[in-house]
């Protein structure tokens, strides 16, 4: 049978099932659920993958909103695999409209998907479907694995999926992004793949302020008000805060492209009385090239808190969120799904799109443009001229760049990274869009519906491929031994990292139910 054949039945599956996907992408767009919280995304694909024949491992690796999903058709046959990630990011809630608008009933404060990973999943989950009904219809022997992915913006669930075995025995994998900067538009990654990323929070508890110094005669209160109070949790936090801050040009070389970001977490503090807060929790999160990098800046991270804690009379608890590897190249992966981009062609927009498009321009007070969204959105660019592109400004002794944690499934199967440009606008010279719009462009159907109708057809094509091209496997599994030294366990491939389990017990930013109806954990104005 001609490869031909089954690619355009899954292309003409994508065409027909378009306004599905349109459907199901704004759904989980909508939910907007943030890390380690995504209840109903997680089951919005369980019950989808359920009804399309998947066995599906709900929970998987520890994660309640993971889950691990195989389908097999025929017998024999190789394992291809993708993923969806399906989390948003707090503090960017906007409406798919184009003004600046939070979500019906919600504030400015809750989930939003930014990158947006809610097409993101439903590009690969397109695919997926798209290859699925391929493989059926021309009896195509081989397994569909598809993975959810939680955490994404923490770096969360990969690698504890590495960890724990559930990449184990792949033949390939196929990894997509929406573009989220150039030249990484239309194309796919060469050499410079994402870099580690390590994320822990530290956790400042004060268990005996009653023992920051000796109790006065006179007071056989603990903590009365007229005593000199402990330092506490949030004076803790206060000195690692400022302490990191000082020391972190001293942390790493100075290039490299690193950077450490950290948030507080709200950990629920029972009174500004003269009571020392008794609980509080940072987190950093640590982007470099290498996993030794990671290492050494978390070394002196750890020496920042031990101080921290004992200057403010507490003691301090780690908490890992991530240890994630850098990615690893694959040629042969990257010339296959590159090749299948250029038959698809690259995204285009409509008129109805370009409309949307004037009117966000015309509300911040731009003029309109004829052709409102940059020309890379509809501009194929190759693998190896973004590769080029994008080592203008990186020193040559580095290797990797950003960072991502698709890189733990690199170490466990010849991988592809895809890009698809997501609806970028272009505007005057100097101006800088605020956030808002990107949110925005990624939950309007007309915007963002192009991106995923592009990234499923390149997806299912690649896997049908793979499936089929029992040379173009072993040529990518040559490769992938010969970049690690032996393939898993060789010398030179780097071992699953992730020796904790899920963070699921923090109080991440979350929705809620209460008297009022289901919100965001910070109320909306009126509250």
């Amino acid at each position: 049978m001609s490869k031909n054949i089954a690619e355009e039945t899954a292309t003409r599956w994508v065409d027909e099932n378009a306004a599905e996907l349109s459907k199901w992408t704004s759904e989980i767009w909508h939910k907007a659920e943030t890390a380690w919280r995504e209840y109903e995304s997680a089951a919005w694909y369980v019950e989808r993958l359920r009804a399309e024949g998947f066995e599906v491992e709900e929970g998987s690796g520890g994660m309640p909103t993971a889950f691990a999903a195989s389908w097999t058709n025929g017998e024999g046959g190789p394992v291809i695999a993708s993923y969806a990630e399906y989390d948003a990011v707090p503090g960017n809630c906007q409406a798919a409209s184009t003004v600046k608008e939070p979500r019906v009933g919600l504030n400015e404060h809750a989930g939003g998907h930014t990158d947006p990973h809610s097409a993101l999943g439903m590009s690969a989950f397109g695919g997926l479907l798209a290859t699925k009904a391929a493989m059926q219809a021309h009896g195509i022997p081989g397994t569909l694995k598809f993975f959810g992915e939680p955490a994404e913006k923490v770096r969360g669930s990969k690698p504890i999926h590495a960890a724990k075995g559930y990449y184990d025995g792949l033949d390939a994998m196929i990894s997509f992004h929406p573009c989220y900067m150039l030249p990484l538009c239309n194309t796919v990654n060469w050499d410079t793949h994402c870099g580690a990323a390590y994320a822990m929070v530290y956790r400042f508890v004060c268990d005996e302020p009653e023992t920051w110094l000796k109790r006065a005669d006179g007071l056989p209160i603990p903590q009365a008000h007229s005593a000199v109070r402990a330092p506490g949790a949030n004076d803790a936090l206060f000195y690692m805060y400022n302490a990191s801050k000082a020391l972190r040009d001293s942390m790493l070389p100075h290039m490299g492209g690193w950077s450490i970001s950290e948030a507080i977490l709200t950990a629920g503090q029972a009174t500004a009385d003269n009571l020392p807060a008794r609980l509080s929790e940072i987190q950093y999160i640590i982007r470099v090239p290498t996993v030794e990098m990671a290492e050494q800046a978390t070394l002196i991270l750890d020496r920042n808190a031990e101080a921290a804690a004992k200057l403010a009379h507490c003691r301090v608890e780690k908490i890992w969120v991530s240890k994630s590897r850098p990615g690893l190249a694959n040629h042969v992966m990257a010339d296959l799904v590159y090749g299948k981009l250029a038959a698809v062609g690259a995204p285009t927009w409509g008129a109805r799109a370009k409309e949307i498009a004037r009117e966000i321009q015309a509300n911040l007070g731009l003029e309109p443009m004829a052709e409102p969204f940059l020309p890379d959105c509809e501009t194929l660019v190759s693998p190896q001229e973004a590769e080029r592109i994008l080592r203008q400004d990186l020193p040559p002794s580095q290797i990797n760049y950003t960072s991502d944690d698709y890189t733990d499934m690199c170490w466990h199967a010849p991988t592809a990274r895809l890009y698809i440009a997501r609806p970028m606008l272009t505007g005057p010279a100097g101006y800088a869009y605020p956030d808002w719009v990107m949110n925005a462009l990624g939950g309007i159907p007309e915007t963002i519906d192009p991106m995923v109708i592009c990234a499923s057809k390149t997806i299912a094509l690649s896997m049908l491929e793979l499936m089929q091209n029992a040379e173009l496997r072993t040529a990518a599994r040559k490769e992938f031994e010969e970049r690690t030294g032996g393939g898993i366990g060789g010398t030179n491939w780097i071992p699953a990292l992730a020796d904790y389990e899920a963070p699921i017990g923090l109080r991440w930013p979350e929705y809620v139910t209460t008297a009022r109806g289901r919100e965001w954990w910070i109320p909306s104005a009126g509250y």
